[in-house]
């Protein structure tokens, strides 16, 4: 058994390997492979390339890696936490937080007028907005979380957050310029290739702190499987690994959203396509496997939404539901069982 995972995890990290530089190679300009390599390593006689390559397309990549793990393997701790192969990343109201406070950003700007408008929507004051709006959201459901036993109340709660900014965005959205509106779809549409070096660098930070957390939850993990009693009846503290779940997913979904807007299909889908490849619950073997089928997954995405050879890329979150949806899908009708 340890032998067949050994193999697929090989084949897996090879597959990362390729689509990362297919990745980076794939544009509006064409680069060899062997030119990525050098220009990488900082050997390209193309400056052209070399710009390109260092500045926008190796950042890009990188994002996409942190992105398609992150939101893989937030889905997954939702799905075991919850016990519900419908759960997201994004269930607990996250997004809905993070979408509320760049709404009030972008939407609200017209209340300020003018230049101080101007200063207001910049890229650091979206992305600081959309992790405010997570935090709160975050801090009202781990309040909640603390005064209910029951875990799928905690579920409800969360959709519930996630209505009530809905719709506060919707009112916003009706007093809102078609400008202003324009922006904020475009938002909404999600991007991998607008964050600079700096703006990465932080991004990691936050994402490493939660799959530390992450890592450190994978017992409670595998507990919380045969549900809530028998975790209790093993001595496991329930209200302590409740709250590092839940922190550990607002982290990386949150922070995921707030530097690459927010990103569909991933979180929910991934976790599933994993199960049905190596076909086992133990999430010492799911959370590597998640990370590296995430992060495939989301490469290919944006190669294709590239559009090669094209000056057009298409939105992210289009190409997520369109390639990935059909594929689970077919995986689950041929299966014919969901494995959880």
């Amino acid at each position: 058994m340890k032998t067949k995972y050994t193999y697929s995890f090989i084949g897996l990290s090879i597959a990362l390997l390729l689509c990362f530089f297919v990745n980076i190679s794939l544009g509006s300009v064409s680069i060899p492979i062997k030119d990525v390599f050098n220009s990488i390593l900082g050997t390209s006689d193309n400056e052209n390339w070399q710009y390109i390559i260092q500045d926008y397309r190796l950042p890009k990549a990188l994002t996409a890696i942190l992105v398609g793990s992150g939101l893989g393997i937030s889905g997954l701790l939702m799905q075991t936490f919850f016990r519900n192969p419908l759960a997201g990343p994004f269930v607990l109201g996250i997004s809905s937080g993070a979408s509320l406070g760049v709404a009030l950003v972008i939407l609200g700007s017209g209340l300020f007028g003018g230049a101080f408008a101007t200063v207001l929507i910049s890229k650091w004051s979206i992305v600081i907005a959309a992790i405010s709006g997570s935090f709160l959201v975050l801090l009202a459901v781990l309040i909640v979380s603390a005064r209910v036993r029951d875990t799928m109340a905690i579920l409800i709660i969360g959709l519930m957050f996630g209505s009530i900014t809905a719709a506060v965005v919707s009112v916003l959205s009706y007093f809102s310029s078609a400008e202003q509106l324009q922006q904020y779809i475009f938002w909404g549409f999600g991007s991998l290739g607008n964050l600079s070096w700096n703006e990465l660098f932080v991004f990691f930070g936050i994402y490493l702190l939660g799959m530390l957390l992450t890592i450190f939850s994978i017992k409670a993990l595998n507990t919380f499987l045969l549900g809530e009693n028998y975790a209790k009846s093993l001595g496991l503290n329930i209200k302590q690994s409740r709250l590092v779940i839940i922190l550990a997913t607002s982290l990386l979904a949150g922070t995921i959203t707030a530097f690459a807007g927010p990103i569909a299909f991933i979180g929910l889908a991934i976790p599933h396509m994993t199960r049905q490849l190596f076909h086992t619950s133990n999430h010492k073997i799911l959370l590597p496997a998640v990370f590296l089928f995430g992060a495939i997954v989301m490469l290919i995405c944006d190669s294709i939404s590239q559009l090669p050879t094209s000056d057009y890329t298409l939105p992210i979150n289009a190409i997520t539901s369109l390639i990935g949806a059909p594929v689970v899908v077919w995986l689950l009708v041929r299966k014919r069982k969901m494995i959880f």
